[in-house]
């Protein structure tokens, strides 16, 4: 007889780890298969803009991550030797009380993995996928030596090579960008502040250094990553004796460090940038997430906070189909809502890297003359930081969206977009936080004497998921629905009936009725 589960999440990265968290949060029965023997200890990764550390704190996996985080994001590009560009990531936009994290991934992993223990699942390490076979009501997952686990629902978090999308024939089309980059975390005694990143410009190519935070169990605090494109080197596999002379030749040559101060490698890695972006998020009963759906460059560090919000909006919609409160049609918008941004990430990493790695008379005339006077602007860096931390991202054109019956269709925030993290006042009457509300429930935003009008249909559809919140100053003809992943569900007046046909066509139909 075959094992079962309600979701079989298949790939134990920030991704899945995450859709695995917030599907327990929700009440729903999971496991989390890895082919690997065991957590990863390396990780290319250095940086959770801050919507992803909002998904951490919502999931209740933050823990003490914002205290062993590097003090501030700031990137110098040097050009000619000399200081052109200083790039300051701060303050996203008001309500943000969650900055970025640089730290490693494998850091950010450790702690979804502990939240996930604390909500009653390990990981099942050394457990490779090698087949599945789908029907009307679910899948059937085949693992190493042919044991089988039954699911309702199978997500495929398991990375670019994802077997789940091979083995379900989702296509996955792209090209290379780019010739070999190397990478490596060493070790090294250089006279560089530590207060933030620094990159080269070169003709023969880019060369960045970040400072790593010092390690949880203490030691020197000389860690830096390094990362080096090499035009024209050829698709191998490099030693990592052969990755550090490199970069203490390019140390020298692209940034005139003394390449002997590298004085050892933590690891060491070659890779190639790929934009890569899947035909369908959602194949019936199989649905993608983070890597396995969209890679790109890592330029902007936007790969964990991306898979980490596909994570997040995929969990409460499928949490209500398999609850009955939701018909299958809800899924679909899993892919209306979140391919978008997957598109935009591609566009906007993939320019980045073009204009890294652009040699041409031209195009070097332009970056010093227009884009770094421009990049230096503060309207620009707000912009940019704004961007990268995906905290405006909007689902406003989405089949989810519509405009509540308040007048002023300009009135923020709209049907689709993020909800900071109010101050509000419980039923109770205990300040609390709207995002620490949410994670696995709904938020219906009202005063006492409003909410009674609307709890009723919010409860009715969405089930005992729905927590009453008072903002400070909030008005009796005002009630907002917010959702799990703190975006706006619906705005309007109490007694207008808005909601309940918000409700009835958003959830049965995957479409929203105003």
């Amino acid at each position: 007889m075959a094992e079962s589960a309600e979701v079989l999440v298949v790939g134990a990265g920030p991704a899945g780890l995450a859709l695995a968290c917030a599907l327990r949060l929700h009440g729903v029965a999971v496991r989390v298969v890895d082919r690997a023997q065991g957590p990863a200890t390396t990780s290319r990764a250095n940086i959770l803009h801050a919507r992803g550390a909002e998904v951490l704190d919502r999931l209740g996996a933050l823990g003490d991550l914002p205290g062993r985080s590097a003090p501030s994001l700031v990137l110098t590009t040097y050009i000619g030797g000399r200081a052109a560009l200083v790039t300051r990531f701060g303050e996203a936009g008001p309500g943000t009380p969650k900055p970025a994290l640089v730290l490693p991934q494998t850091d950010i992993e450790a702690q979804l993995r502990s939240r996930l223990a604390e909500l009653g699942v390990d990981v099942e390490w050394g457990t490779a996928l090698t087949d599945l076979a789908e029907d009307d009501h679910g899948v059937t997952a085949v693992l190493d030596g042919g044991r089988k686990v039954r699911a309702g629902w199978l997500a495929g978090c398991d990375g670019s090579h994802s077997t789940v999308r091979k083995l379900s024939g989702i296509p996955f089309p792209g090209a290379p960008l780019t010739d070999q980059w190397l990478l490596a975390d060493v070790h090294a005694g250089w006279d560089l502040a530590r207060a933030g990143g620094h990159g080269w410009a070169h003709q023969d190519g880019p060369l960045f250094a970040m400072p790593m935070p010092t390690p949880a169990g203490g030691g020197a605090d000389d860690r830096w990553r390094l990362m080096a494109y090499l035009p024209g080197a050829k698709d191998e596999e490099l030693t990592e004796p052969e990755i550090l002379t490199a970069f203490r030749r390019l140390v020298g040559e692209r940034a005139g460090l003394d390449g002997e101060k590298i004085r050892h490698a933590v690891w060491a890695s070659v890779f190639r940038v790929h934009r890569r972006l899947v035909d369908a998020y959602r194949r019936r009963r199989i649905l993608l997430a983070g890597d396995a759906a969209h890679i790109h460059s890592p330029m902007g560090g936007q790969g964990m906070v991306t898979g980490m919000g596909d994570a997040e909006n995929l969990a409460w919609k499928l949490a209500l189909v398999i609850q009955g409160h939701a018909g299958e049609r809800l899924l679909d918008t899993y892919q209306d809502e979140r391919r978008p941004l997957a598109t935009e990430v591609l566009r906007n990493t993939s320019a980045t890297t073009r204009l890294q790695i652009g040699d041409s008379p031209l195009l070097r005339l332009l970056i010093k003359w227009v884009l770094v006077p421009l990049g230096n602007h503060p309207a620009v860096q707000r912009r940019s930081t704004q961007i990268a931390s995906q905290l405006g991202v909007s689902y406003r054109r989405g089949p989810l969206a519509v405009r509540g019956s308040l007048p002023g269709p300009g009135r923020r925030p709209r049907s689709g977009d993020r909800v900071p993290d109010l101050r509000c006042v419980d039923a109770d009457g205990d300040v609390t936080r709207l995002h620490a509300e949410l994670g696995g429930r709904w938020a219906l935003l009202a005063t006492a004497r409003a909410a009674p009008a609307c709890q009723s249909e919010a409860s009715a559809s969405l089930g005992d998921r729905v927590v009453v919140l008072t903002p400070a100053g909030w008005r009796d003809d005002e009630v907002w629905l917010v959702r799990p992943d703190a975006h706006l569900a619906w705005r309007g007046r109490p007694a207008s009936g808005g909601l309940g046909r918000w409700l009835r066509g958003a959830l049965q139909q995957g479409r929203a009725q105003a």
